[in-house]
């Protein structure tokens, strides 16, 4: 017989695709949001487009999900049900539509919501600014929401880990440690291991970034013990991701491309191309950092379409800011200055360790191409960048290249200070790292 004509809903393929996305973004399973007269397999076929729910059982499932059978039998955006309208707002924000993921956020808000409903629309206009490379915005709309959320805050991983990277973006690398730290404690007190690696990972890198190497080390160390019978790949790619980093610090460049390589191997199997596309930049980094140039371009380029379409453009300067490296130590002095000109703007609100390395890479340009006046100028820029975050072992090398160019130009005695100043950073760098 045929399927007769159903009046409560529009399509039941709509239904399903709706019934789906709502049930992933609450996080469920199939079996996890059954109940009796609704077994996972007839959720199964509702999601398929096979069966049509009354619209009685749409209402349990839409409880359930948090939103109303409105929106799953017509799709309809808000029908007085604001919880229906965060679910479009938060599809869109998943689906790269920014525009009108910001359009729906802002209404739901005008719509004066309260308690959760309100932090989840101010977070979710904070990760639209943080996805347009405004990690600034991204801060106030972050923080409101956590203020919103009180004492319900350590239940929202997800907003901790963007506003922790928000802040790292703008170097305010204690207000992420300290919100890594606390998250990390909380997660560590309910028993729940996932959480406690993830924020041990987090809170390690950034603390790598602060140079504080002896605390990260311990933290991974923990992270390690607690993954190692983890099945999940993201938590494995994390712990070598992390470990590769750390290696690096400490200039140990063949452990960190081996650890690196292995992060990237368990990413390429995973639908996670963000942190596949990063794992690609972090292998380039340390590629260049032993000299192969040509295979650190060629992870670069491989890894570029990953990264187009899931990051904002601080995240895309900082990757294309290694192509610069790559380009410049191949020689093709042209291409290299014209790419990093390009990503400079974007990293100006960024971290200062990632402005100062982009101007670096700009003056080593300008010094290949024989204007060592314009070097010099960014050198002195990335420097005064980096001085107030000393002991820096980055910095050491600006002040050597600095006293290169001092000495090449008959400048003996600013040559000599400049000397002195880059042995004391990289003294400062190199017991910082011990300690």
């Amino acid at each position: 017989m045929p399927r007769q004509k159903s009046t409560h809903v529009d399509s039941p393929h709509a239904v399903g695709e709706r019934l789906k996305r709502a049930r992933e973004e609450a996080g469920l399973s199939q079996r996890q949001l059954s109940f009796p007269g609704c077994s996972p397999a007839y959720i199964s076929r509702i999601e398929s487009g096979d069966r049509i729910p009354s619209l009685q059982l749409l209402r349990e499932i839409g409880r359930r999900l948090g939103v109303s059978e409105d929106y799953l039998a017509t799709g309809s955006e808000f029908s007085g049900d604001l919880a229906g309208a965060l679910v479009e707002a938060q599809v869109a924000l998943r689906l790269g539509e920014l525009d009108e993921a910001e359009r729906l956020f802002s209404l739901l808000l005008e719509s004066r919501p309260s308690g959760a409903l309100r932090g989840e629309a101010l977070a979710g206009l904070g990760h639209v600014a943080l996805r347009r490379g405004d990690p600034r915005s991204a801060i106030g709309f972050f923080e409101d929401a956590t203020e919103v959320f009180g004492a319900g805050e350590p239940n929202h991983p997800d907003l901790a880990d963007s506003l922790g990277r928000a802040y790292a973006m703008v170097g305010e690398l204690e207000s992420a440690t300290g919100l890594f730290e606390r998250y990390r404690a909380a997660a560590a007190e309910r028993d729940d291991a996932l959480q406690t690696i993830q924020f041990s990972v987090l809170l390690a890198h950034a603390l790598i970034d602060s140079g504080n190497l002896g605390r990260a080390e311990e933290l991974l160390g923990e992270a390690l013990t607690l993954g190692r019978s983890s099945e999940s790949p993201s938590v494995r790619a994390q712990l070598f991701w992390s470990q590769s980093r750390l290696h690096a610090e400490r200039g140990d460049a063949l452990a960190a491309a081996r650890l690196a390589r292995s992060a990237l191997e368990i990413l390429r199997l995973t639908e996670d191309t963000y942190r596949t596309a990063r794992a690609h930049q972090l292998l380039a980094f340390i590629e260049l950092e032993r000299g192969n140039a040509q295979e650190a371009l060629d992870l670069l380029e491989e890894g570029w379409p990953l990264l187009q379409t899931s990051a904002n453009d601080v995240e895309r300067a900082q990757y294309r800011l290694e192509e610069a490296r790559a380009l410049a130590r191949l020689g093709r002095s042209e291409e290299a200055a014209a790419l990093a000109m390009q990503i400079s703007g974007p990293l100006a609100d960024a971290h200062p360790e990632d402005a100062a390395r982009s101007f670096s890479v700009l003056a080593g340009v300008f010094q290949d191409l024989g204007d060592r006046g314009r070097a010099r100028e960014l050198y002195e820029l990335a420097a005064e960048l980096l001085e107030p975050r000393n002991p820096n072992r980055f910095l050491a090398e600006i002040y050597s290249r600095l006293a290169e160019l001092a000495e090449t130009e008959g400048r003996k005695e600013e040559a000599y200070e400049l000397m002195k100043k880059a042995m004391g950073a990289q003294n400062a760098a190199t017991e910082s790292t011990a300690s």
